[in-house]
Formats: C-alpha cells, sequence, structure tokens
C-alpha cells in the first residue's frame, strides 16, 4: 500500500536514505519514499529460524506476494494518464490497457476502451459489461468461516466519496455492500459527490438512488459539494450526514467479500477506541479480475506515503491467520465508531486534496489512548487505477499535508519529515496553513508523545541522528550535473542531469 526505483528517463523519485528497496505503498497512492544514511536502525526482528523452517512454504509465498504486489503497485503511481494525442498509433498499440484483455475487440471498441481508460484510470468499458452483483471469490482465511459473533452488534452507515467514477463502478460498490452486508446491520449507505462534471453521475445517479429509496425510504443520501473539496473534507462531508453508531469510510471503486462486516463491527463493539481497517485484494484495472492481497499491516515512510507491512512478530507468534493485526497506521478506508471519530477529532480538515490524512489519523489514534487494527475476517477488492485522476500535481499536496502532521505530531522527529522531502526546515517556502487547532487538539487529548509511538507501535520505521547534512551534490565544473544514486542494484553513484529529485 511502493518505494521502488523507476527508470531514470522517468526522472520519478526513489529510495536514497537507505538501502533498503521493495518497500511497499498503495495506492490508492503515492510516489515514491526516500531515506537519510542511518545512523541508528532500528528493525522488526526476523521470524526465528525454527519458526521459518517450520512454516517455510507459507512464509515464501507471503514474501513473493508481497514482492509481487510491490510491482503491481509501482504500475499505479502515475499522477496523470497518457496522452494519446500526442502519438495516437503508438499509444493504442501500446497501452497497458490491452495486456491482458481486449484482443477480440474491434478497433473502434479499442479506441473507445482506451478513451475511458485515459479519463477513469481503469476499464470502465468493460465494468459497464459486468454485472453490477457479480460473484467475488470468499478470499478469507479458513478459520474465518468458523467463528462465530454476539448476535446485538451495532449497526453501520456505509460511506461512498467519489469525483468523476464510472457510474457503473459506483453502482456495483452499492450492489456489493447491500449485498453482503446483514440487511439488519446496514442502516443507509451515504454518496459524497466531490463536484463530479460527468453528467451520467447526476441524473442518472439520481434514478438509481430514487429507484432504491422508493423501497425502503431515505435508504440512500446523496451529498453533493458545490465545488471540489478533495477527499479528506469529503470523508469528513460523509461523516456528517451519517446516523448510525460506525462509520465506515470507503472510496466507490471497492466491492465487498461475504462476512466483511460482522468481524469489524464485534471488534468496535468491544472497544469503541478501535479504528479498523479491513484487509485489501485488487480489482485489476485492466480486466476487472480480482488478485489476492497477502494479509499485512499497515504503515508510512518519512514522506508519509502509505506502504504495507508484514504483520508484526507478536502476530505470527500466535499461528492464528484469522487474529487482528495491530497496524501502526492506515491506508485509507477504514471502519470507526462515529462518536469516537469526532471527539478524536476527526480529520484535519486543514489539509489539501488527498494524501497523509490516513497516516495522521493513525498515528494520532494511536498517541491519544487508540488503537488500530487490520482484520484478516474481512475483506474488501479495491480497484487500484493505472493513474490517479485527482490533481496534475498530487505530490505537492501530499508534501504540504506530511509537513502538517510533522509540525503538530511528530515533535523532534518532524526532521526526518523534511529531509525525506528534501527541503529545509526553516523557511522551507511551503505555507501548510494554520494548524493552531490541531495542536490544540493533541493538547486536550493529552496525548502522548512521537517517540513513544516509534519504540511502542512502530518499532520498525528507521530512526535518524546526528545527520550532518541533506541537500544536492552539485557539479561545479558543470553545474548541470549532480551526484546521483544511479539504477544500478548496488546503487552506485553516478554523474546525472540536476532534477531535484530524491536519488540526488
Amino acid at each position: 500500500m511502493v518505494c521502488t526505483r523507476k527508470t531514470k528517463t522517468l526522472v520519478s523519485t526513489c529510495v536514497i536514505l537507505s538501502g533498503m528497496t521493495n518497500i511497499v505503498c498503495l495506492l490508492y497512492v503515492g510516489w515514491v519514499t526516500n531515506y537519510i544514511a542511518s545512523v541508528y536502525v532500528k528493525v522488526q526482528e526476523p521470524i526465528s529460524e525454527k519458526k521459518l523452517e517450520e512454516d517455510k512454504g507459507d512464509t515464501l509465498r507471503i514474501i513473493e506476494r508481497l514482492d509481487h504486489l510491490e510491482n503491481v503497485i509501482k504500475q499505479h503511481i502515475q499522477e496523470a494518464p497518457p496522452k494519446v494525442e500526442d502519438n495516437p498509433a503508438e499509444a493504442f498499440t501500446d497501452s497497458s490497457l490491452f495486456a491482458h484483455w481486449g484482443q477480440e475487440l474491434s478497433p473502434e471498441q479499442r479506441r473507445l476502451a482506451l478513451k475511458q481508460f485515459q479519463y477513469y484510470g481503469y476499464n470502465a468499458y468493460l465494468s459497464d459489461r459486468l454485472p453490477l452483483d457479480r460473484a467475488l471469490p470468499d478470499l478469507r482465511p479458513g478459520g474465518c468461516r468458523n467463528l462465530t459473533f454476539p448476535a446485538s452488534l451495532p449497526e453501520v452507515s456505509i460511506v461512498f466519496i467519489f469525483v468523476n467514477e464510472a457510474l457503473s463502478v459506483i453502482l456495483r460498490s452499492i450492489h456489493s455492500a447491500i449485498n453482503r452486508t446483514p440487511a439488519h446491520l446496514l442502516k443507509e449507505i451515504i454518496l459524497v459527490d466531490d463536484n463530479s462534471n460527468n453528467e451520467e453521475l447526476k441524473e442518472k445517479l439520481q434514478q438509481y438512488v430514487d429507484e432504491v429509496n422508493g423501497h425502503k425510504p431515505g435508504f440512500i443520501k446523496v451529498v453533493r459539494h458545490s465545488r471540489q473539496e478533495g477527499l479528506i473534507r469529503a470523508r469528513v462531508s460523509g461523516w456528517r450526514a451519517a446516523t448510525a453508531p460506525v462509520v465506515a469510510l470507503f472510496d466507490a471503486h471497492v466491492e465487498f467479500s461475504v462476512g466483511w462486516a460482522e468481524p469489524v463491527l464485534s471488534r468496535i463493539k468491544e472497544n469503541r477506541r478501535r479504528v479498523i481497517s479491513p484487509s485489501f485484494d485488487n480489482i485489476k484495472y485492466d480486466n476487472f479480475e480480482i488478485e489476492e492481497y497477502p494479509l499485512s499491516a499497515q504503515g508510512f515512510d518519512w514522506e508519509l506515503w502509505c506502504r504495507y507491512l508484514n504483520p508484526p512478530k507478536s502476530w505470527w507468534k500466535l499461528e492464528n491467520t484469522t487474529a487482528p493485526i495491530r497496524s501502526p497506521a492506515l491506508i485509507g478506508c477504514f471502519i470507526v465508531d462515529r462518536e469516537y471519530f469526532q471527539e478524536i477529532g476527526l480529520l484535519d480538515e486543514g489539509m489539501e486534496v488527498y494524501g497523509g490524512e490516513n497516516v495522521e489519523l493513525g498515528i494520532r489514534v494511536w498517541q491519544c489512548g487508540g488503537s488500530v487494527e487490520v482484520l484478516p475476517c474481512s475483506r474488501i477488492a479495491h480497484i487500484e487505477r493505472a493513474h490517479k485522476p485527482y490533481t496534475e500535481d498530487l505530490t505537492a499536496h501530499v508534501r504540504r499535508n506530511a509537513l502538517r502532521v510533522a509540525e503538530v505530531w511528530m515533535d523532534e522527529f518532524k526532521s526526518h519529515v523534511y529531509m525525506a522531502w528534501n527541503i529545509p526546515q526553516e523557511d522551507s517556502g511551503i505555507d501548510i496553513g494554520d494548524i493552531s487547532e490541531r495542536k490544540a487538539l493533541r493538547k486536550k487529548l493529552q496525548c502522548k508523545t512521537f517517540r513513544w509511538y516509534l519504540v511502542s507501535v512502530y518499532p520498525e520505521m528507521r530512526m535518524y541522528s546526528d545527520t550532518v547534512a541533506y541537500g544536492v551534490l552539485q557539479n561545479s565544473l558543470k553545474s548541470d550535473l549532480c551526484l546521483d544514486q544511479g539504477p544500478d542494484t548496488e546503487n552506485i553513484p553516478i554523474m546525472y542531469i540536476c532534477h531535484g529529485m530524491t536519488p540526488q
């Protein structure tokens, strides 16, 4: 949920602050992390040799799947779709959309499919032709089917947020939620339209809502923003419209698996201070097949991009794949007690557009007395887009949001975030907005320090001390050349055109 190197022709970011690669970031999400040369490193202890011998096959398969997941996510971190008009013939034939799908389509059908793919970042042409109530494979660990839950569980409001989503994808999300959530537990569905300009999402979507509400009045609510507020404030809008004791906040391109709700609601009923994430699987953007993802915790790097983590050693020792996985942070979609969510400060609405809010929430919950869990028995499939539709400068928003988190919650470790983004801690030139309310919230909640969080919750996170300097090493004889990490696996330094990205 990835920190990997891209080719120099893409001039993309990659890890420079450690020799560690193959770190997985989501989604739902980002570019690439960087680290500073480590002076002090604290990493997760490996599983014992005896354990590895006993479960060698399963463990190796999990590691292989995590590595594969990294490669999958690496394909989804472009910020803007390729432009066919630059070279129509080449883009048409080489598009990744047709690598595993669409060979039987006519040229005209392929052109239409490609046009929709560029707009949505996934195969909307195929989605429009799939059943809204299609079956999903049950990918839960075997023991999940034998679990029992209390007869009395709290109701849940499911919130879907979207902007210019394909109508069929939204409807499939709604159908799967209705079909795979027990009727007595699903109080309502709330759709938050963050000012879409797609006409299909106005009249046609409203017709569908009216039809459903004709059978069950008020079951689907629609919240429409008059201007685009971004993912973060859209989630809060959905929470404000919700009335059930528990609120599930999701993107509108997911499909629920059978039995997803009961484990979540049971854990929250036991302790309302738990914030829960399901285990995610992938809906492939090209052919909409379901790809199983390995069980994992959710964390982040110092740029505050999300990443999947191997479950902690304490979880492996349980030898119970149905057990909740203690997680340092959240990938993005989560379920929370509605009143508790307000008590701890919702999401930081001072953040812009996208990114960082999930990490901030995870840190805040832990530091302020709550906990975060990933549940293996609650599985949800999520479309990993081939490219993000949010904005042309997604990285700038994530960077700004990350600095807000650093200044409010990270104490002396905020320097790590500035170093990761390769910007000066003083006079960075980045306006992060007013953070006085968030600082007051921390004081009111009497939250623990970030050092406590690193030691007690996220010991896998690397910490650095005695950093002498960070920045770019520029050639004094030829000023357009800089010292660069280089493309080789051993990270052999090279001279390369100065581009200011993290390999430099």
